[in-house]
């Protein structure tokens, strides 16, 4: 008697389950729609020449239209390039290639002068105009006496920073550093770290 209790009770059991999942499973579709949020816009389809769509109804220009050079106004270019560091030489241009006599490796020193929003800064950290008018100094000084202005930079300011390989830099500071002769000292160049002032030592 208890086995037939037993197997009474899986098939009612067994049916309720397939009462409710079967007819789920029918009517679901093939794959479930991306939630969205009623205020948010429909992504857009991904064009080279499509404009995002913002909550104020106002159309923004995607990655595919940012300008590829850089944003040049009056006056020194270095103040208003639109560059995150390390892009573009401190006169808005891109670097030419690197000379093929140039080393293959060189020992340096460098001059940090980092600004807000550059990688480890502090969040007091200087602007990036104040930080350029610093850099322009130091470098001046620097051509006379490195030393001297690796005291004033920032941390992470080095007389000799060790031997480096090519093609561990960004473009702008590569291209100046293996471009300096030796005992060479380089104007200020942009870096994603802050501005460098950088001398090469061999």
């Amino acid at each position: 008697m208890q086995k037939w209790t037993a197997l009474l009770f899986a098939a009612l059991v067994l049916g309720t389950i397939g009462v409710v999942v079967y007819p789920a499973l029918r009517g679901a579709p093939s794959t479930p729609a991306p939630a969205t949020d009623a205020g948010a816009p429909s992504p857009a389809p991904a064009d080279a020449g499509a404009t995002a769509v913002t909550d104020a109804g106002t159309a923004e220009p995607t990655d595919a239209e940012a300008p590829v050079e850089p944003t040049l106004g009056e006056g020194d270019p270095t103040t208003t390039t639109t560059d995150a560091g390390g892009l573009f030489l401190p006169n808005g241009e891109p670097p030419p290639a690197i000379a093929a006599e140039a080393p293959k490796s060189v020992v340096f020193g460098v001059i940090l002068v980092q600004y807000k929003g550059a990688q480890g800064a502090p969040t007091n950290a200087r602007s990036r105009e104040e930080a350029l008018g610093l850099a322009k100094q130091l470098a001046e000084e620097a051509k006379t006496d490195f030393k001297a202005a690796v005291a004033k930079g920032d941390k992470g300011s080095m007389e000799n920073a060790g031997r480096l390989p090519r093609g561990m830099l960004e473009p702008a500071p590569e291209y100046v550093l293996f471009s300096l002769p030796k005992g060479g000292v380089s104007d200020p160049v942009d870096t994603p770290r802050g501005y460098w002032i950088i001398q090469r030592i061999e």
